[in-house]
C-alpha cells in the first residue's frame, strides 16, 4: 500500500451485548461477534469504549485509532479534530425497547463528563410492522412534572410515540427525550460519545441518571418528526440523496448499480474530509490503481481524506458519511 495514495481499508466492528439486543446483526449482516445478545456493532469507532479494527491493507491488525494517530492527515483538514475521529457509526438491533433516555450537548458533557455531547441520526434499515420509537414530549413539561411521572411510573403516557418504517430518518438533538422501540434495525451516525442518561428502563434493574437527565432535558412539546424531502442526484453508475447534515457530520444514501448504468462509478475524497461507506445492502468490488477490496452487506469501509480516484462496481446501497 502506498501511503501517499490514501487508499480505502475495511473495518471490523466492536460488539455490545446490551440486554435489549437480538440476533439480527448476525443473521442479516453476518457479524462474527461472539456475543449473545448482540445489540450493537460499532462499525467505525475510535472511542475508548469500543475500538473498530482495520482488517485489510497495510494497517490490518491495528485499531482505527492507532492508524489515525499515525496518520492524522487521513481525517482531513476540516473540521480540525487533531487525531480524533469526530464520529461513531454503528448498527443497532432492538429486540426489546431501549431505555427512555436523553443525551447532553457538548457544553454540559465537557463540563460534567470530560466528553463530547451526543448528536445522532438514525436511518431505519428495517423495521417490524408494529415498530415505533419515542421522540420528545407530546405537550409541554417541566422538571417537577417529569420527576412526578417518573416516580409514579407513567412517563410513557407523556412521550411522543412515532410509527417507524424502513428507510425513515430521525435526527436526535441533545436534550430530546427518546428511545428506539423493539423491532427496529437501525444504522446510527453520531458524535464520538457514549454519554447516555437513562430516565426509565422498564424496571430492568440498570442504573438510572435522573438528576443529570433533568439538567439537560428539553421540556417543550416536540413537533412530530416528518420525513425530509429527498432528491436523487444521478451520476455515472450511481445515484445519491442527502439524508441529513449538521455541524458534526453529513450522511448520504448511495444507490450503486453499475450494470444498470453500464459504467463503473468513480468516487474520491477531497483534502477536507474522510468518508465512511457503510454497506446496508448488496455487494461488489472497490478498486484503485494498486489494489482492490471486495465488500458485502454489513461491511464498513474507511476512505481517508485526499484519496485518489476509486472505482466502484456492483449493485449495493451505502450510507456515505463525512464531516
Amino acid at each position: 500500500m502506498n501511503l501517499k495514495d490514501n487508499t480505502p481499508f475495511l473495518l471490523a466492528p466492536f460488539g455490545k451485548d446490551y440486554i435489549w439486543g437480538g440476533e439480527r446483526l448476525k443473521k442479516d449482516f453476518n457479524k462474527q461477534l461472539n456475543l449473545t445478545p448482540l445489540a450493537e456493532s460499532w462499525e467505525c469507532s475510535t472511542h475508548k469504549d469500543g475500538l473498530s479494527m482495520v482488517v485489510s491493507g497495510e494497517f490490518a491488525g491495528k485499531s482505527l485509532k492507532e492508524v489515525l494517530e499515525m496518520h492524522p492527515e487521513f481525517l482531513g483538514t476540516h473540521p480540525s479534530y487533531g487525531n480524533e475521529l469526530p464520529i461513531l457509526v454503528k448498527f443497532i438491533d432492538a429486540k426489546q425497547d431501549l431505555s427512555i433516555q436523553v443525551h447532553p450537548d457538548d457544553e454540559y458533557a465537557l463540563k460534567n463528563e470530560n466528553s463530547l455531547g451526543k448528536t445522532e441520526m438514525w436511518y431505519v434499515v428495517n423495521a417490524n410492522e408494529d415498530a415505533s420509537l419515542i421522540y420528545g414530549f407530546h405537550h409541554d413539561m417541566n422538571k417537577q412534572k417529569v420527576l412526578d411521572v417518573l416516580n409514579n411510573g407513567t412517563i410513557e403516557n407523556y412521550v411522543q410515540k412515532v410509527k417507524v418504517n424502513k428507510d425513515d430518518i430521525f435526527f436526535i438533538e441533545p436534550g430530546t427525550i427518546h428511545a428506539i422501540g423493539k423491532g427496529c434495525l437501525i444504522a446510527e451516525i453520531q458524535q464520538s460519545s457514549n454519554i447516555t442518561y437513562r430516565l426509565y428502563d422498564y424496571n430492568r434493574g440498570r442504573k438510572l441518571h435522573i438528576d443529570k437527565a433533568l439538567d439537560v432535558l428539553k421540556y417543550q412539546n416536540s413537533k412530530t418528526p416528518r420525513q425530509p424531502l429527498r432528491t436523487l442526484h444521478f451520476k455515472q453508475g450511481y445515484a445519491t440523496e442527502l439524508l441529513g447534515r449538521c455541524k458534526y457530520f453529513q450522511v448520504e444514501r448511495m444507490l450503486l448499480n453499475t450494470k444498470r448504468y453500464r459504467n463503473l462509478a468513480t468516487i474520491y475524497t477531497l483534502s477536507n474530509s474522510f468518508n465512511v461507506y457503510l454497506c446496508i445492502d448488496g455487494c461488489g468490488l472497490m478498486r484503485w490503481d494498486n489494489g482492490s477490496l471486495r465488500y458485502q452487506k454489513g461491511d464498513c469501509i474507511f476512505v481517508p481524506a485526499n484519496s485518489k480516484e476509486i472505482k466502484l462496481d456492483g449493485k449495493a446501497t451505502f450510507l456515505r458519511v463525512g464531516c
